[in-house]
């Protein structure tokens, strides 16, 4: 009866957002059915004439009433907070071998890339079956991504990246919206995802036009916009290595700690002053209005592509660094969010710094 009246659903998360909401409506139905069914019942049988006992009851049976009422309210409280939490936390729980798609939002279109290069433009191809991980981030405006088929909705906000995952269970093509007013166009922000067989994604995949992955397009822009001049292992100017600081804890001034992530990479290219390297001097200008979203992202594949481990200083062509590049050899493993908060404990030894 429900699935008439629902949308259609087409993800693992769709089918679990819908659960709770045929559960809460059902209990809600229940609750009301009780209420209204009391209310008629005595207004009937207390009716003023009526010959009912109205003595109020023993003290013993009110009082057990009472405690048995609000046991069970506390229950069904609890119970629906447990249900709701515990599909939020696993809306941020990405699996570890979900495929990354780069997603940057402007007005009025969605641009989306693959780490190993394929590019699309208010489309979205994706294999059925496997989860994928959307690392979003817009170029002017508040945007918010929404599938509804897939019950999946986030804000995609400038300056920020924000990171949603999704995994579809059926084929087809679903609609792709904005649903945050950015602008005159904003009901002309559409798009389409587009879920495919493995096979025919692979093969999708393998007729799309020649191009770098991110991570190699990162070390292209690396040494285009000078950053190699100062990061580059044996740069005589003073500024932190890159080589293996990924997801690692990064000393700050004022004994702080931060983790090289995504976002602090982002933070330390567009705002170099706020967060600055223990033993450096805050000189490096700003990039904001100098690279764009997409830049930024491949800069970040290109840093994460070279690994956690201090010290060493490879080649993206090595087997190590290639495993490290999503969508090559292997998948990316589970990262931190985004944004994690500063760490409290001290960093662990090796010359784990900032870009």
């Amino acid at each position: 009866m429900f699935g008439r009246l629902m949308p259609e659903s087409a993800s693992l998360q769709a089918v679990l957002t819908d659960r709770i909401l045929i559960g809460l409506t059902i209990a809600s139905a229940l609750i009301l059915a009780l209420v209204v069914g009391l209310l008629l019942f005595f207004s009937i049988r207390f009716r003023r004439g009526s010959k009912a006992n109205r003595h109020p009851l023993p003290e013993n049976v009110s009082r057990e009433f009472e405690i048995g009422w609000t046991a069970a309210t506390i229950f069904l409280f609890v119970f629906v907070f447990w249900w709701a939490a515990s599909a939020e936390i696993g809306a941020y729980s990405v699996p570890p071998n979900a495929i990354e798609i780069h997603v940057v939002a402007k007005q009025w279109m969605w641009k989306t890339q693959a780490s190993n290069g394929a590019r699309e433009i208010n489309e979205l191809h994706v294999p059925v079956d496997r989860p994928v991980k959307l690392i979003m981030t817009s170029q002017d405006v508040i945007h918010s991504f929404f599938v509804p088929a897939f019950r999946l909705k986030r804000d995609v906000l400038p300056d920020q990246q924000t990171e949603a995952w999704f995994q579809a269970t059926k084929t087809g093509t679903f609609h792709l919206l904005c649903t945050e007013y950015c602008g005159t166009d904003h009901a002309r922000m559409l798009g389409r995802v587009i879920v495919m067989e493995p096979e025919a994604y692979a093969r999708w995949l393998s007729v799309q036009p020649e191009g770098d992955d991110l991570a190699h397009q990162g070390e292209r822009l690396f040494s285009e916009r000078g950053c190699a001049g100062c990061h580059a292992p044996g740069s005589a100017v003073h500024a932190p290595s890159l080589a293996g600081i990924w997801e690692r804890p990064v000393p700050l001034e004022g004994g702080r700690f931060a983790t090289a992530d995504a976002a602090y990479i982002r933070d330390s290219i567009l705002q170099p002053g706020r967060d600055v390297v223990a033993g450096y001097a805050p000189v490096m200008p700003s990039y904001a209005g100098l690279l764009d979203d997409g830049e930024i992202q491949a800069i970040t594949a290109y840093i994460r592509a070279l690994g956690s481990e201090p010290g060493v200083v490879r080649s993206l062509g090595t087997p190590e660094v290639r495993s490290n590049v999503p969508g090559g050899v292997r998948e990316r493993s589970t990262a931190m969010v985004p944004g994690a908060p500063v760490l409290d404990q001290p960093a662990p030894a090796g010359p784990a710094v900032r870009p």
